[in-house]
């Protein structure tokens, strides 16, 4: 089995990615901020054209298999895919 572990700044640019492609926009032109709560769990702040979305843990784990596939060439499922909370958000990959 190998693992794979993202770190903040993989997973923000993963949402970053995947953001500026759906709201057709240069990456330079979204914002990404990351939290961790106990009733909302894992969320991200998005400013894109100076308008805020929220994403839920999905939605990020739905960047993250993005990134994975376009970056590392790994073709994951989400079920592969966890978010863990350290000093900082990270995405473990275990295949």
């Amino acid at each position: 089995m190998s693992v794979t572990v993202l770190s903040m700044d993989e997973i923000i640019n993963a949402i970053c990615l995947h953001m500026a492609e759906r709201k057709a926009v240069r990456v330079e032109e979204v914002r990404v901020e990351l939290s961790w709560d106990e009733d909302t769990g894992y969320t991200a702040e998005v400013w894109v054209q100076g308008r805020s979305q929220f994403l839920v843990e999905s939605n990020l784990i739905e960047s993250i298999l993005r990134y994975l596939h376009s970056e590392y060439g790994i073709r994951a499922y989400r079920e592969n895919v966890r978010l863990e909370l350290d000093e900082e958000i990270t995405a473990v990959v275990t295949m």
